[in-house]
């Protein structure tokens, strides 16, 4: 191991100081490799560093594709008062399908316009929530902090 600190004595009134720090530094040639350049230090730690992110992003990439995938393959069913009318949303809040019952027909257009809307809100908060819950498990799966993951919740 190299000394924090060594001098030398110099001909001179000041001695000449070396400082062997955070980075490395020169090596004496007492130790291995002799004057072969390291390829540790700063730039193969950036290197390292860098290579690492870019595999993190992919991991990503790919993992959130697939919860997508799985969000669009899914339905969300939301109901109105009674249930007399049933909508569906795809995992990605694409309306699918609403289901009129007949007694829902028989309240007349306001009536109907508002239990529809009742219906689709339903469902569209149980498809938001259920992403949101998706994404967080996503981002805690990566290893992610908590106050980032947080975000995804309601």
């Amino acid at each position: 191991m190299l000394p924090l600190f060594s001098s030398r004595k110099s001909s001179g009134r000041y001695g000449v100081i070396k400082v062997n720090a955070l980075f490395g530094g020169k090596k004496d040639s007492s130790e291995k490799g002799g004057d072969a350049p390291s390829k540790a230090g700063i730039l193969g730690n950036m290197q390292n560093l860098y290579e690492t992110v870019k595999k993190a992003q992919m991991v990503v990439q790919v993992e959130a594709v697939r919860v997508q995938k799985e969000l669009a393959a899914a339905e969300f069913d939301g109901y109105c008062e009674g249930e007399l009318i049933k909508a569906t949303l795809s995992g990605n809040q694409q309306p699918v399908r609403i289901e009129i019952t007949e007694a829902a027909m028989e309240l007349g257009p306001e009536k109907l316009s508002e239990l529809v809307t009742e219906a689709y809100k339903d469902a569209h908060q149980k498809s938001v929530q259920a992403m949101k819950e998706r994404m967080n498990d996503l981002a805690q799966s990566l290893g992610m902090p908590q106050g980032l993951s947080d975000g995804f919740k309601q």
